[in-house]
């Protein structure tokens, strides 16, 4: 059986090979009558375009990468799906690097992909990461950068995040209506954006409130065995905090970790709510209450918005700074006991 290529759909069809070729691309150059004759016979005949010398000819990689902190977390797991939905149809490749919340491995990526590897970036910056310059650097190179979750605002990029500040006011008050009078604050240490703006919220609701007890901002760290030793310290004071506000999954994991370890009881001696978009958190014993941050929507949006720098379309405005809402679920870990 003869090869199909574009020469022989082109003559079966009596068209010029740069017509088919159009066609197959979805080019608005070409009436949708004629590519709907192209595909069909391309689907009849089994032709299969190659992708690779069509990115050659366009001096496109047909690659972006996608540069997250961790993948323990199920947020960014659901941010990949929302990503991968996406890039399909745009006939795109995409490659994952983690940084294992390294600033050095971060740069180091970045640096890595200088070569032309890919033709865009969407990145969650690492906790330790309180420099840009690695990203800026691209965006001067007319390279198309999208920030998502971890974001920052002095950099001119597009900004993808949910309303941190928002429903950290909310969970905060969420506590304070459960009888909480004592709430500390779980951040991650350092200058990490998500942590600040939950701050921030979790701040607004204690002064709103006029709460008698002083703020506990109580900084924790991407290891596990540290942050159970501050914990220890923390919930065996006598005078311990009646509401835990976890700003970031891992933190309520080691909070019921050791609650059970010292015997404090959830939530009748400490209330529980934390950021997580773990499906497992209604299985916790007790379950946990949290807010779920629309994380394949921010995939799939930063991903959309991605592909329009790279097609080199102007972006709207509300594109670049877009801000989704949370939802706050309510479970045992923050119920009214007694």
């Amino acid at each position: 059986m003869d090869q199909v290529n574009l020469k022989k759909l082109a003559k079966e069809l009596n068209l010029a090979v740069s017509t088919v070729s159009r066609a197959l691309r979805d080019s608005h150059e070409i009436s949708p009558q004629t590519k709907e004759r192209v595909r069909e016979l391309a689907l009849k005949l089994g032709f299969q375009p190659n992708p690779h010398a069509s990115s050659l000819r366009q001096n496109k990689s047909k690659t972006i990468a996608v540069i997250i902190p961790e993948i323990e977390n199920n947020f960014f797991s659901q941010v990949i799906n929302g990503i991968e939905s996406v890039t399909p149809s745009k006939g795109y490749h995409v490659l994952i690097y983690l940084s294992h919340e390294d600033y050095n491995k971060e740069r180091d990526i970045l640096q890595l992909l200088r070569n032309g590897r890919v033709d865009g970036i969407m990145i969650s910056v690492s906790n330790t990461t309180n420099n840009y310059d690695h990203i800026d650097a691209w965006r001067q190179a007319g390279i198309p950068v999208v920030l998502f979750d971890r974001t920052s605002e002095e950099l001119d990029v597009p900004n993808i995040m949910t309303n941190d500040a928002e429903m950290a006011f909310k969970a905060t008050e969420h506590l304070l209506k459960r009888g909480c009078k004592n709430i500390a604050f779980l951040g991650m240490a350092g200058n990490l954006s998500i942590s600040n703006r939950r701050k921030v919220g979790y701040l607004t609701a204690l002064e709103k409130y006029k709460v008698a007890a002083p703020p506990q901002v109580v900084e924790l760290t991407s290891k596990d065995y540290t942050n159970r030793d501050i914990l220890r310290n923390l919930l065996q004071n006598q005078q311990h905090p009646d509401g835990i506000f976890a700003a970031i999954e891992k933190f309520a994991v080691n909070t019921y970790e050791v609650c059970k370890e010292i015997n404090l009881h959830i939530p009748q001696d400490v209330k529980v709510i934390s950021f997580s978009n773990l499906q497992a958190a209604a299985l916790f014993d007790p379950a946990l209450s949290t807010i779920i941050q629309p994380a394949y929507d921010i995939g799939r949006e930063a991903a959309s918005i991605l592909f329009k720098l790279i097609e080199k379309k102007m972006l709207l405005p509300y594109e670049k700074k877009m801000i989704l809402p949370s939802q706050l679920i309510e479970r045992a870990s923050t119920a009214i006991t007694g």
